[in-house]
């Protein structure tokens, strides 16, 4: 049996990474995304030292089409989204950059790796009045009312704090306070406050009434399935995927509303009422402004009733 090709150093990369403080989850992502680099190297029967820029080239080329493997050496279904492929790229020219410090001989420079162009597009919102039957199908269709409570509870903290998915479901019950406060450690274990408005007290309020006296330490448990037997089980993030997802298909919505659908929306009306970008780039967790630009920029009927209102030929 031949010798799998390996990437050298690649443990100490992923303690390198470790030792930053950044999250499990983005650890992870590094490791996934460089192995997939290390099955094209199998795949084609190249070790890492004879790389050039050819084989990079090729390397994009097999990204972005159906014949790639991933890690679990399945076919991809599908053709991986831009952002996707550029995420790949990044942790390969972080990983080259690693060896560069530590004096490892590289076979191409870190800047040879060129991402791809994106093509910017203008996220949809969903409209108000959807978003509102949105986080009223809980109610209207889950037969487990249990489980109706829950999901509005749900539905309503992510709206109201513009929360990502992973850290919604990652919310402790201590980290909730009286007034109506919660303690997010976001991305790179980066820490921020949330806010609930009192309609999503109230609902979180009903839904603690009616949960069980779980020893788990999380907010948002699961009533049954494979995980409801577990010490500090929770509430899984393709649970909730699927529910919306369900829930949109059940009120026949077309702008796709998902649980990131939820943080757009919540930073788009949060900028059509006044507020400013730096606030909203705080209570997303946002690292950088761009970033929360591109999230409030996506109404375009506000812009345009901003344009009939103030410019100044209107009349």
């Amino acid at each position: 049996m031949e010798n799998r090709i390996q990437l050298p150093s690649f443990d100490d990369f992923l303690l390198n990474l470790q030792t930053k403080n950044l999250s499990e989850e983005t650890v992870y992502n590094y490791e996934r995304d460089l192995k997939t680099f290390e099955d094209f190297l199998n795949e084609i029967n190249t070790p890492f030292d004879k790389v050039d820029k050819k084989i990079i080239l090729h390397y994009k080329a097999y990204l972005t089409s159906r014949d790639r493997k991933t890690p679990k050496l399945a076919l991809g279904k599908k053709r991986l989204a831009s952002y996707s492929i550029n995420r790949m790229l990044s942790a390969l020219r972080s990983y080259l950059k690693f060896l560069t410090n530590l004096d490892y001989p590289v076979p191409v420079p870190p800047n040879a790796i060129e991402l791809m162009k994106t093509e910017k597009k203008l996220s949809k919102v969903g409209e108000f009045e959807e978003i509102l039957k949105l986080l009223d199908a809980p109610l209207k269709f889950e037969k487990n009312k249990n489980v109706a409570i829950r999901n509005k509870a749900i539905l309503e903290t992510l709206f109201s704090t513009g929360a990502r998915i992973s850290e919604l479901v990652n919310i402790k019950l201590t980290d909730v306070d009286n007034n109506g406060r919660i303690f997010i450690k976001g991305k790179g274990k980066k820490e921020r406050f949330v806010y609930l408005t009192p309609r999503a007290q109230k609902y979180l309020k009903e839904y603690l009434k009616i949960r069980e006296n779980s020893d788990s330490p999380y907010l948002f448990i699961p009533f049954k399935g494979k995980n409801v037997n577990l010490k500090a089980k929770k509430i899984s993030t393709n649970y909730l995927e699927d529910r919306i997802k369900k829930y949109r298909e059940l009120l026949g919505l077309n702008v796709p509303i998902t649980p990131h659908g939820f943080r757009r929306a919540f930073a788009t009306y949060l900028a059509e009422k006044g507020a400013s970008v730096a606030a909203i780039q705080i209570l997303l967790g946002h690292e950088s402004l761009d970033t929360t630009t591109r999230y409030v920029r996506a109404s375009q009927r506000f812009a345009e009733e901003i344009f009939k209102k103030y410019h100044p030929l209107k009349d």
